[in-house]
């Protein structure tokens, strides 16, 4: 990502040259039990001011669709839901960088005994081929 000399963070607010916006981040949900509680972390920091979207993607894309509008109801916010079709970690990667979104938030997946966090093959991908931040929620 690239980092300008007058930009900063405050708390989920993104100040740049004296403009301030909110952060927006894109979250990356397939249905597992890791993505679901990766959209809960990612709603409770959404809470502070930070626009989230919630790209779900996956093999049982409606069902994953489903449980996710409905743990947001929830929800007294505005938070978009949109299906992704194709390959995940690409199409992840190119909506990022073509909507400007400042942050793509993914389940970081377990840990080994010796602390080495696994990744499956969408973040892996994610991690190595996007602009943006990518942050990883365990």
């Amino acid at each position: 990502m690239l980092s300008w000399p007058d930009e900063k963070r405050v708390g989920d607010v993104l100040c740049l040259g004296g403009v301030h916006r909110r952060m927006r981040s894109l979250v990356a949900v397939n249905g597992t039990e890791a993505a679901m509680e990766t959209l809960g972390t990612a709603v409770e920091r959404s809470r502070t001011g930070e626009e989230l979207t919630v790209a779900v993607y996956g093999e049982a894309v409606e069902a994953t669709e489903r449980r996710v509008r409905d743990r947001l109801t929830a929800v007294d916010a505005d938070i978009r839901v949109e299906r992704l079709e194709g390959d995940p970690g690409a199409t992840l990667v190119e909506r990022a960088e073509r909507r400007g979104y400042d942050r793509i938030v993914l389940p970081g997946g377990p840990s080994t005994p010796l602390e080495k966090v696994q990744v499956g093959t969408t973040a892996e991908f994610v991690l190595t081929n996007a602009r943006t931040t990518v942050t990883l929620v365990r």
